[in-house]
């Protein structure tokens, strides 16, 4: 019986793997277009993160001070 289980799990996560992750996400990805983004208004207390960081500030023409 386990070896069955066994069995229906490796191929359930075949499955997954291979239609699911490589051609049902990106074809729902490409139809949804900009709504694939939407974020609802009322998620708006989740903090915004910023994984590639902030874009540097343009430098400045002030001399640096002497110490």
């Amino acid at each position: 019986m386990f070896q069955q289980m066994g069995f229906g799990v490796a191929v359930a996560l075949l499955l997954d793997a291979t239609i699911v992750r490589s051609v049902l996400v990106p074809a729902a990805m490409k139809l949804l277009g900009d709504w694939n983004w939407y974020f609802p208004s009322w998620l708006a207390w989740v903090p915004e993160l910023q994984v590639e960081g902030h874009e540097p500030a343009p430098p400045s023409n002030r001399p640096i001070p002497a110490e």
